[in-house]
């Protein structure tokens, strides 16, 4: 049996808005975790449905979460993560990872991703999910395509709530989040920024194909999964004037990532840049159905060409 002194460390970073809903069966689901210590680091977005309330009377129990200080508003789940990662002290702990409000985790969640970025000497993790609908629809999601040069500019490697970050990785990043001036929250996904940080300075990921969580759909998600006509036409919509693009180039700026060719070449070259990108599609995107239409798209916007709002 494994002694406790061995057992690995998780710093969990959970987020939170107007949560009551579902923020106990989510907390308790990960408090489940088998094999591993943690500690929950909760931030929570000013709220009012007495999510604080109900959190700070846990804590006085519950001695495995921790509560940042309430009443901040952020106005999204991007910077209440940025707020975790740049408070929470990672000292001693082996892992950093990130969880919303609303979702359940498998019970070998991070047992699994520690014994798979063990084997793989990987520093990120990532893996497919399991969407879940109050009418008891289901369905697994995968994201265990292969990765690419430069998917991670115009990409995550899924959602942040399957997100594993050992912390050689971790620490980094939270010296990036820590010394970033206020670009950073210009960049909407913290999941994304994640990836292409790792990706950017060579820090190994693994995408795992087994599903990890179930992931909670419902009418006040921030960001769900990529299901029916109307998710798929703001996607769409969003591509179309040029948002993708800025929030590629906030990333690569940020991450010093713009010397490389698909920055230079392609989200920098105007026009002719949107076509040299459509051409590389598959070095941009991990699924073949998304590479056609990043294809597309790049060729769409060579003919419109919106402004880049914000980017020099």
């Amino acid at each position: 049996m494994m002694s406790e002194r061995q057992r690995p460390r998780f710093a969990v970073c959970l987020a939170a808005y107007n949560g009551m809903a579902y923020i106990v069966e989510q907390v308790e689901s990960i408090l489940l975790q088998k094999n591993v210590d943690i500690q929950i680091f909760i931030s929570v977005d000013q709220s009012t449905d007495g999510t604080e309330d109900r959190l700070a009377e846990w804590s006085l129990s519950e001695p495995r979460l921790t509560l940042l200080p309430f009443s901040l508003r952020f106005g999204g789940a991007g910077p209440n993560f940025y707020r975790l990662l740049r408070e929470v002290d990672l000292t001693g702990f082996d892992y950093l990872s990130f969880a919303d409000q609303d979702d359940l985790w498998h019970l070998e969640k991070l047992w699994r991703a520690h014994c798979l970025m063990t084997a793989q000497n990987a520093k990120g993790y990532s893996s497919n999910f399991t969407a879940f609908w109050s009418s008891g629809q289901s369905r697994v999601v995968n994201k265990a395509w292969p990765q690419r040069s430069w998917d991670f500019l115009f990409e995550s490697a899924g959602p942040g709530c399957t997100y594993v970050l050992h912390s050689s990785l971790a620490k980094p990043l939270q010296q990036l989040v820590r010394n970033a001036d206020k670009s950073l929250l210009r960049i909407d996904y913290h999941d994304w920024l994640t990836y292409a940080f790792a990706r950017a300075n060579n820090y190994s990921w693994v995408i795992d194909d087994w599903s990890s969580m179930q992931y909670r759909q419902h009418a006040n998600n921030q960001i769900g999964v990529n299901a029916g006509w109307r998710s798929f036409l703001l996607r769409v919509r969003k591509i179309l004037n040029g948002y993708g693009f800025e929030q590629s180039l906030l990333i690569a700026e940020l991450i010093n990532a713009s010397t490389l060719p698909v920055v230079r070449h392609g989200l920098r070259g105007g026009r002719l840049g949107y076509l040299w990108l459509a051409f590389r599609a598959k070095q941009c995107r991990r699924k073949r159905i998304d590479q056609i239409w990043f294809f597309i798209s790049c060729v769409l916007l060579a003919l419109i060409k919106p402004a880049v709002k914000g980017i020099a």
